[in-house]
Order: structure tokens, then sequence, then C-alpha cells
């Protein structure tokens, strides 16, 4: 099983787990709608906020609120989710930025963290991570950092505002990320 509490870190960043004092770190990073078009919650809205979180505190996913260790400001969220014991494979996403904090360099810094944590400490053989088609910026990310891309899932999500979202699948393999 996947430690709830686990605190997650390198030079760059700091992973902890969210708690309900997060928000309000976190809420103003969220504030801006058009942050939310690649992503299933308008987070901009309290309400989806709430929505989003719900599956870290019900224990259905593990959300861990971004920490830029320069400066000790709150920078955003990702998450490990869709655990599976038995097939020994993770879901990393959910994830989002504020826009002060895009193109930083956190989120291949934080990826990486999880990614070696996922290997090295519990000996997965897969990791996914989906994303939006249209998301050109994740998926070039994506790919920078070693994914491969294995396929899309036609009318998969539906997204805030009604549209139906064709989702990309990418992975990485243990051996694969155990070469870099």
């Amino acid at each position: 099983m996947m430690d709830r509490m686990i605190t997650l870190e390198n030079d760059f960043v700091l992973l902890r787990p969210l708690t309900w004092q997060d928000f309000s770190l976190l809420q103003p990073l969220a504030s801006e709608p058009d942050m939310w078009v690649y992503f299933t919650h308008d987070l901009s809205i309290p309400e989806e906020f709430e929505k989003w979180a719900e599956p870290h505190f019900q224990e259905e996913r593990l959300q861990f609120t971004i920490v830029e260790k320069s400066t000790g400001k709150v920078a955003g969220a990702t998450a490990f989710g869709n655990y599976s014991v038995r097939d020994q494979r993770v879901e990393i996403g959910w994830t989002w930025l504020g826009k002060a904090f895009q193109g930083t360099g956190i989120n291949q810094s934080m990826k990486k963290l999880m990614l070696d944590y996922c290997f090295g400490e519990l000996k997965l053989k897969r990791v996914e991570i989906k994303t939006d088609v249209l998301n050109m910026p994740a998926r070039m990310a994506l790919l920078k950092f070693g994914a491969v891309e294995e396929g899309i899932l036609r009318s998969h999500t539906l997204m805030t505002h009604g549209r139906r979202r064709d989702t990309i699948y990418y992975s990485v393999i243990e051996g694969e990320w155990l070469k870099k």
C-alpha cells in the first residue's frame, strides 16, 4: 500500500499530502478560469475546488500540495491515483500549477521525484499519465521526461462547460526509467 503520510522532496520541490488548511493557500492560485480549459473541474469555482479534493479525503487518491523550496511558496497540486498493488502500477495526474509557477521547471522536477519514488521505493512496473489531447504544453512536457505515448480514447471525459475530451495516455515503464 501507499503511505498516505509520505512527503517527497528534492532540492527544488516539496510534495506533502493535501490538508484542509492548504485550501486557503491553493485557492488564490486557482482563481483564474482560463487555467481550467484542459481540466475536468473549474477550480476557480469554490464548489468545484472542493469536488476536486474529495477523492483525496475519501482516500481514493493521494493528493499532494506542491511547495517551491527556494521560496517556501505553495505552487499547486499533483496526485497519485488509480493505484493497483496487483498490477504494480499507479497514475500520476490531477496536476496543476499557479500561473506564476508554470514554465519554471517545477513540473519536471516534481514528475522526476514522483517517478523515482514509484520505481525506487514502491518497486512499481508501470506509471500512467493522461491528459487532454488538445493540451499540447502538457503533452510536450510528458515527452520531455521520457513518457511514451500509448493511444487516444475518443470522447472519453466530460469537461467543464460540457465539452467531451479525447484523452491521450502516456506511460513510463520501470526498465525505461531505471536506464536514465
